[in-house]
């Protein structure tokens, strides 16, 4: 999928600059008395199909928070001091229309600072264009839908992952280094999924293949039964299933009870959420699966902002049940990028904590790699590697399988 430009540092830089001084957000104070408090919004969904998802998320983002207080708040650069951090989180629920209100809620009535997105594309978007509409920076965690981004929108930064877009390119060398060529191929109908979708198709295109099975489904979707028939009467290779946690479980666990076995099954989810995965479809309809490889699998351990992903899992560990997860890390990342802003802004304006991250792009190294952005506020810094569920004692256990770069195992294809 065609993407803007990269432009250089200087002139991203110079426009952001000349645009400082125009309408932002109500609550940016430029100069004077430093504020008693750095007030972040955000939302997060306790309940609902999108809460497996969000309320990790949330967590990582309260760690940050908690973490920060505890030093006296985050460091303010256009004050020279640290400022207690005050979070202001509303439950969406897992409704966008909700979350509309609640997004304009946060900018209008609670005049939050500091505005950080629910989790994913389907409830980030109402806050994309609300954000822009009152000239609020949107710290947009993993809402990864391309379409969020565009330069006629400065408002949003996208912290936590690439735009959806990119995520898929190792996905397709790993396909043509096995030499697959019959790729069947599932996604829902969102812009999430679609984008993964586009990237896929032209890679493969590039190499004179075309999906025997190519179907957009709605999110919604729950019932794979007659879908996979179908995908199964293609003879495929390889099959990519692109949909959400809900998606990915009511798609392995129908493979699983109709005992349909493929060379190569790939959902997006079991990589980010492996323990949701393993607990909701088993560790036989797991063992195999291929996923995209996140951290903590995909360890950064020598950040210069925030905390490494060793000193993370031990530190955040001991304040949950179960094991630390990616959204775990994505939360907590999206905190350490705003600890950026604030650090590095020359006042708490909008478009100047915008020009901070502009100036920090390529420079900030996190728990997920390198932070790197667009001019439009896409990342495009980290790279997502291809991984596979291995059976293990315990159930299944993730490995990163390619590219060479990234493995740490090999890949078996195809799948016992």
């Amino acid at each position: 999928m065609k993407r803007s430009g990269l432009i250089s540092a200087t002139a991203a830089l110079s426009v952001l600059a000349a645009a400082c001084g125009s309408t932002t957000g109500g609550t940016a104070p430029t100069g004077g008395k430093a504020p008693a408090q750095i007030t972040v919004g955000t939302l997060y969904s306790s309940s609902g199909s999108f809460a497996t998802s969000s309320m990790p998320e949330y967590a990582g983002l309260k760690f940050w928070v908690k973490q920060e207080n505890a030093k006296g708040g985050a460091y303010v650069g256009a004050f020279h001091k640290r400022i207690p951090l005050k979070l202001v989180a509303l439950n969406d629920q897992s409704n966008p229309e909700t979350a509309a209100t609640l997004y304009s809620q946060l900018i209008t009535q609670d005049k939050v600072n500091i505005l950080v997105a629910d989790f994913g594309s389907v409830l980030t978007a109402p806050a994309v264009t609300i954000a822009q509409e009152h000239h609020q920076l949107l710290f947009d965690v993993s809402g990864s839908g391309t379409t969020f981004f565009s330069a006629s929108n400065p408002y949003v930064v996208l912290t936590s992952l690439p735009t959806s877009g990119v995520w898929p390119t190792p996905l397709v060398k790993f396909l043509v280094s096995k030499k697959i060529k019959r790729v069947a191929m599932i996604y829902d109908s969102n812009d999430f999924d679609a984008s993964q979708a586009a990237t896929i198709r032209k890679g493969l295109a590039a190499q004179h293949i075309t999906p025997v099975f190519d179907q957009a489904v709605p999110t919604s979707t729950t019932s794979y039964t007659t879908l996979i028939n179908n995908i199964a009467a293609t003879n495929p290779q390889a099959v990519l299933e692109l949909g959400y946690p809900n998606n990915d479980i009511a798609f392995l666990q129908a493979l699983g009870s109709m005992g349909r076995h493929f060379p190569l099954t790939f959902t997006a989810f079991p990589g980010q959420l492996h323990a949701l995965l393993e607990s909701n479809v088993g560790a036989a309809n797991l063992s195999y699966v291929y996923s995209y490889g996140f951290p903590p699998q995909l360890a950064y351990n020598s950040p210069n902002a925030g905390l490494g992903t060793a000193a993370f899992v031990k530190q955040f560990g001991a304040t949950t049940t179960g094991p630390v997860n990616f959204l775990d890390i994505a939360g907590y990342n999206a905190g350490v990028v705003v600890g950026a802003a604030l650090r590095h802004a020359t006042s708490l304006s909008q478009l100047s904590l915008k020009q901070a991250l502009v100036s920090q792009s390529g420079k900030l190294q996190t728990i997920e790699g390198s932070f790197k952005i667009q001019s439009d506020g896409a990342q495009i810094g980290e790279r997502l590697p291809v991984s596979q569920m291995f059976p293990s004692s315990n159930g299944t256990t993730i490995k990163l399988v390619y590219p060479s770069s990234s493995a740490n195992a090999s890949a078996r294809y195809p799948a016992p």
